[in-house]
């Protein structure tokens, strides 16, 4: 925004003081006001004025040397370095100025200090920033001291869960995102060639939100859920929270919209093809963007899924990329990833599909079964995607089953299937939820049994319906 003549400054003057407009009569108040500048750096940009009162007034002043000194000394105290627009404008028969210091938005180099100290603007108070928005900016700056590339001394590789590794490298392998020679590495080449193991042979953050089995010191790789009885929080039917990694919660997500959204009733194919009363792809797109885009590094941060009767409510810590407005967030744009390394695993996975994809395809597969588009909301701290639908609340069919236990059975159908290939047909990749959420329930309520009952770990090991499970089958269909 170029401030060079008296029209311009008028215009600025009739708002009086906003979020991003302060007013000052005089250089008198140059403390003040570049304490406010550095506000708007911390913010999205702005103006101090001065020769303006804060009712709107032009008054105008004197400029001297001295003061031009004084304001280029006081701009030289930002840091980081800041980029300062400083305009004269002279006031038509006078020998007085109006001084306008402009800041357009400078989101990569947050946080600013003036004298040390960080400032930010809310509404038209200039205040002293608190430590966690500060520290907050500081790992928004990335590199070293973004948070998913720090170090945790007491992380090791056995903390982790070699099995997601190991699959997340076959499927990126088998997409071509990998090179085939990455299934032959020994875990800590992998994880180096990931981006998860410092030089020094240290583990990052990242590593444990990805593939961590015992996550003690990360609070927040947390996911809530709930299914709501009507449209408000007044009372709910479920409510469950689970801790774990990405690959873990995902599958726990999905599992839980199974559970509580109205499956089409094409049982005749598999049923990541089923239609839920909202698309499954859109569903777990939205996850996966919440897991992969959060903020992480505050502990009681979390994803939620809130299911009501007329929408369904997917919310994650953190908040829109710097300078993302609604109307790029819905169009073509490039992709920002707040977790970079997390973002790139994910994708060398095949758990992102493209770069930048994932609001058009929401949007689309939406639009494909003639339900509105989510809304997308932010209020700076957090992000929250809202499907309007009909969710009413799934019966149950059979009186032992649950939704997973069904899905399962109607998966295995007429089959014989060992673990690999109904994970495989189900699109999940955590083994252990996998086994927890759908194949032993399945073989309590004698749905499901093994071919080799006496010998579980059997290398052939698989498993079909029994008679009572096939009865459900016929049920269900």
């Amino acid at each position: 925004m170029s401030i060079d003549n008296l029209n311009t400054v008028q215009h600025l003057i009739s708002k009086t003081e906003t979020a991003e407009i302060e007013l000052k009569e005089t250089t008198g108040q140059l403390e003040r006001g570049l304490e406010t500048l550095c506000a708007f750096l911390n913010g999205a940009g702005g103006t101090v004025l001065f020769g303006a009162t804060d009712k709107g007034k032009l008054v105008g002043q004197e400029i001297s040397d001295k003061t031009k000194r004084e304001i280029a000394n006081g701009i030289e105290r930002f840091e980081p370095s800041a980029k300062v627009e400083i305009s004269y404008i002279s006031i038509p028969n006078t020998n007085k100025y109006v001084v306008a210091l402009h800041a357009e938005p400078q989101f990569y180099a947050r946080p600013f200090t003036y004298k040390g100290r960080a400032y930010q603007r809310i509404e038209s108070v200039t205040s002293v920033m608190s430590q966690v928005s500060y520290n907050h900016f500081l790992l928004q700056r990335g590199g070293k001291c973004a948070w998913e590339m720090m170090c945790n001394d007491d992380l090791k590789i056995e903390h982790l869960d070699k099995s997601t590794i190991l699959g997340a490298v076959r499927v990126g392998v088998e997409s071509g995102r990998l090179p085939e020679t990455t299934m032959r590495e020994d875990i800590a080449v992998i994880l180096e060639k990931f981006n998860l193991l410092s030089g020094e042979g240290k583990l990052k953050n990242a590593a444990a939100v990805l593939f961590g089995k015992e996550l003690s010191d990360y609070p927040q790789c947390l996911l809530r859920m709930a299914r709501f009885k009507g449209i408000n929080k007044e009372e709910f039917i479920d409510n469950q929270q689970e801790h774990g990694n990405i690959f873990k919660l995902l599958d726990v997500a999905m599992a839980f919209f199974f559970k509580h959204l109205s499956l089409s009733g094409k049982t005749e194919k598999l049923y990541r093809d089923e239609e839920l009363s909202i698309p499954y792809k859109a569903l777990r797109e939205c996850c996966i963007n919440a897991f992969s885009h959060r903020i992480y590094h505050k502990p009681g941060s979390s994803v939620g899924i809130a299911i009501y009767d007329d929408r369904v409510e997917v919310t994650n810590s953190g908040s829109f990329p710097e300078g993302m407005t609604i109307e790029r967030l819905l169009s073509a744009h490039d992709s920002e990833p707040q977790n970079p390394i997390i973002a790139t695993v994910l994708y060398k996975s095949k758990i992102l599909e493209n770069w930048g994809r994932g609001i058009g395809l929401m949007v689309s597969e939406c639009q494909r079964v003639g339900l509105p588009p989510p809304e997308f909301h932010t209020n700076g701290n957090s992000v929250q995607v809202v499907f309007p639908t009909s969710t009413r609340q799934v019966p149950d069919k059979y009186p032992t089953s649950t939704r997973q236990v069904e899905i399962l059975v109607k998966i295995i159908d007429e089959n014989i299937y060992s673990v690999k290939e109904i994970m495989t047909l189900m699109e999940l990749k955590d083994r252990e939820s996998f086994m927890n959420i759908y194949l032993y329930p399945s073989m309590e309520n004698n749905l499901v049994e093994p071919l080799y009952p006496e010998q579980p770990k059997h290398p052939k090991q698989k498993y079909r319906l029994t008679e009572k499970g096939k009865e459900l089958l016929k049920i269900l269909k």
